[in-house]
C-alpha cells in the first residue's frame, strides 16, 4: 500500500511538472518512466528544452511555483539557476532536467535512460 502511494505521489509531481513546463511554452517535453528499471535514481525524469537562459529560468520558476501550489513541496535540490544552460530540479522521486537546446542534444538524456517508457506532451 505504502508503495503504491509514493509511486501515486511520484506520477502526480510529474504531471504538475509537465503543466509547469507547458505553461511557459517548453520545447520536446518528455517524462521518463524509471519506475521498472532497478538502477533508476527516480521514478520519473521529465525533460524539456528551451532557446533562451531567461526561458529556461522561467520554466523552472513556473515548475516550482506549481507543485508548491498544489503539494506545499519544493525542490530537495536545484542546480544550474547561475548559468541557465541546464537547469536540475530534484523532488527526490521526479527529477526536472531543462536544458537550453544544444545542451539536451549533446547530453542525451532520453538515449542513456532508453530502456525507460517514454511519453511525449505537447506545450500549451
Amino acid at each position: 500500500m505504502v508503495k503504491n502511494k509514493i509511486a501515486k505521489e511520484s506520477t502526480s509531481i510529474s504531471e504538475l511538472v509537465i503543466h509547469g513546463i507547458q505553461e511557459k511554452k517548453g520545447n520536446d517535453i518528455v517524462r521518463l518512466d524509471l519506475r521498472n528499471i532497478h538502477s533508476s535514481v527516480a521514478d520519473y525524469f521529465v525533460v524539456c528544452h528551451a532557446e533562451s537562459s531567461t526561458q529556461i529560468k522561467a520554466i523552472a520558476q513556473s515548475v516550482e511555483e506549481e507543485v508548491f501550489k498544489a503539494l506545499k513541496l519544493d525542490p530537495w535540490r536545484k542546480e544550474g539557476m547561475q548559468n541557465a544552460d541546464w537547469i536540475i530540479l530534484d523532488y527526490i522521486d521526479v527529477v526536472v532536467h531543462i536544458f537550453k537546446t544544444d545542451k539536451r542534444e549533446f547530453y542525451g538524456i532520453e538515449d542513456l535512460w532508453g530502456d525507460a517508457e517514454m511519453q511525449s506532451f505537447k506545450s500549451a
